[in-house]
């Protein structure tokens, strides 16, 4: 039964969307240094996990806008 869903376009599109998730977290705890949460309880880990993706959809946005390369005077 598990390999007839396994050929599903459900699972191929659930595993595509999985991935980039995973992805999403692998960065928070790799690069973001998210690996322990600092703040204690349960309202300070929301609070840290809140910070740390608003930096990592800040960082996405950034690359989303164009970057111009100022003209200098000549």
């Amino acid at each position: 039964m598990a390999r007839d869903l396994a050929l599903t376009d459900a699972y191929f599109t659930s595993c595509r969307q999985r991935k980039k998730i995973e992805m999403l977290f692998a960065h928070l705890k790799r690069i973001l240094k998210l690996d322990r949460l600092r703040l204690r309880g349960p309202n300070g880990a929301k609070d840290e996990f809140l910070l740390a993706a608003t930096a990592q959809n800040l960082r996405k946005l950034a690359k989303l806008i164009p970057f111009r390369s100022a003209a200098l005077p000549t």
